[in-house]
């Protein structure tokens, strides 16, 4: 073969000296396949020492016997092992070689390549042979430092964490407010999770519905949070949530008006809960029907104009429940429920809230950390008897008597039809709310716990007196903080203004 740039010496074309490259790259010629010997590090140093040590000085010089190879010793695992480079130690410089042709006895080995380590003796290398998966490979005279264990940004030191919180501008996070799963001396019996379904009608699955119902929004001036929980008896027993929640908006912009209905029905009735969604949707449909008169009566703040319309309408609203009890040939009384509603303008400049409705529940207002009742009382009946009104009086102003009252009830006259069961009073209050202000709506599962429990009440308190309203998430949890003895349905609507 030539040099590079040469000019062959041979004659032209192929000859015996070009013939090794067909014979390099035929495709007859068979793979080379595995070496036969072994071949690991120490059988390749064996072999460059022993050519570099052939024939020079120190060549006969007696070398130390080979370390014993750690996986001929009986119990050690057949597995490759690695082994960690000794520190470097300074290299000694080399002899002087002398005039002669043979070398003295007992001369220092020739120095050692420097890109391979020193062979340590058979003395110190059985036991700096390390084993398990913290040893370190070996890299000849060079040993890379190994990597730094990755912390996770949780797992950093108080004082790191705290350097990297400056270092980006942001401060440490506030801690989080208190929560509480109960108020009160001891915890509730029930569970606090569902326990059962209730039970369905594969021909009326539109009857079913969810444990928990959850809802949000902010309009104008204020924050609207929402809520209806399956109570935890009902969850213990697989009864389905006899309240109903109904949120709504009509209209847009300024003249939006927005609706909360929450109904709740009669315990032992077997269609309660259907009682309720039905009258939220037919009161839903008469605001809708006439929120252009609403709005424009709440921010001009007509409070008459108010209260007659909206008893007309909460009267038309039962008036269809009760014929539809009919029609379904039901008893009008089991087929009831009780109806509070909740009005919101969403003109930022009306902080005007009107609430009406019929049946027992609450009605809450958070100022300056403390709770005020404020729910409307019922009015009672004052004043002289009047005809057709009331019922005579016993004797005369001159203090005689007029009749012998016995105790005895008058029958039913045959020509008279029988008088209708007392309806519960209509309820209307509006509210003017300052900045700050909660304003807390609520049927009678959570309006009795409130009123019946001052940890509930302070715990609310702490909780909803913040700068901001919570989120959703947050405020199903705090509605559901549970009152041993009160396990009935949830149902709150809360109005924070801003």
């Amino acid at each position: 073969m030539s040099q590079q740039g040469g000019t062959p010496t041979g004659p032209t074309g192929p000859g015996p000296e070009d013939d090794w490259w067909g014979q390099l790259y035929d495709d007859a010629s068979d793979d080379t396949g595995p070496a036969p010997a072994a071949d690991s590090l120490d059988d390749r140093f064996a072999s460059a020492a022993g050519a570099v040590n052939a024939g020079g000085p120190g060549a006969d010089a007696p070398q130390p016997p080979p370390a014993p190879d750690p996986r001929d010793a009986p119990g050690t695992p057949l597995l490759p092992t690695q082994r960690r480079t000794p520190p470097p130690t300074p290299e000694a410089a080399p002899p002087t070689p002398s005039s002669g042709t043979g070398a003295p006895t007992g001369s220092p080995p020739a120095p050692e390549p420097p890109s391979d380590p020193p062979r340590p003796d058979a003395a110190t290398a059985a036991p700096a042979v390390p084993s398990g998966p913290t040893a370190a490979p070996a890299y000849g005279a060079w040993t890379p430092v190994a990597p730094e264990p990755f912390t996770p940004a949780g797992d950093e030191p108080e004082d790191e964490a705290a350097a990297a919180a400056r270092a980006s501008g942001l401060g440490p996070l506030p801690p989080p407010l208190p929560s509480r799963a109960y108020v009160g001396t001891r915890p509730p019996t029930y569970d606090a999770e569902p326990t059962a379904l209730p039970a369905a009608d594969p021909d009326d699955l539109d009857a079913l519905v969810p444990d928990t119902v959850l809802d949000g929004a902010r309009y104008g001036a204020c924050t609207l949070r929402a809520v209806s929980v399956r109570g935890d008896s009902a969850r213990y027993r697989g009864e389905p949530r006899r309240d109903a929640l109904l949120t709504a908006r009509f209209g847009a912009g300024e003249r939006a008006l927005v609706l909360v209905a929450l109904a709740t029905g009669v315990r032992t009735a077997p269609g309660a809960h259907l009682a309720a969604a039905e009258v939220c949707r037919w009161i839903g449909a008469a605001v809708g029907r006439s929120h252009e008169r609403l709005t424009a009566d709440i921010r001009a703040a007509r409070r008459a104009d108010l209260k007659a319309g909206l008893h007309r309408l909460t009267d038309r609203g039962l008036g269809k429940l009760r014929a539809a009890a009919t029609e379904q040939g039901l008893d009008p009384d089991d087929y009831a429920a009780t109806l509070r509603c909740l009005l919101l303008s969403g003109d930022p400049e009306c902080r005007t809230r009107v609430f009406f409705g019929v049946g027992p529940g609450g009605l809450f207002r958070l100022r300056d950390r403390e709770w005020q009742d404020i729910e409307p009382e019922v009015t009672e009946v004052k004043g002289e008897p009047v005809l057709g009104f009331g019922s005579p009086p016993h004797e005369t102003p001159d203090g005689d008597r007029l009749t012998l009252d016995l105790g005895i009830p008058t029958p039913p006259s045959p020509y008279e039809p029988a008088p209708e069961p007392p309806r519960e009073p209509f309820r209307f209050r509006t509210s003017v709310a300052r900045p700050g202000d909660v304003l807390l709506l609520c049927g009678t599962g959570f309006a009795e716990p409130l009123r019946g429990e001052p940890g509930l009440r302070a715990h609310l308190a702490d909780r909803w007196s913040g700068p901001e309203p919570p989120g959703l998430t947050a405020y199903l949890t705090d509605t559901q903080v549970r009152v041993k003895g009160y396990a009935d349905d949830r149902t709150a609507v809360a109005v924070w203004e801003a």
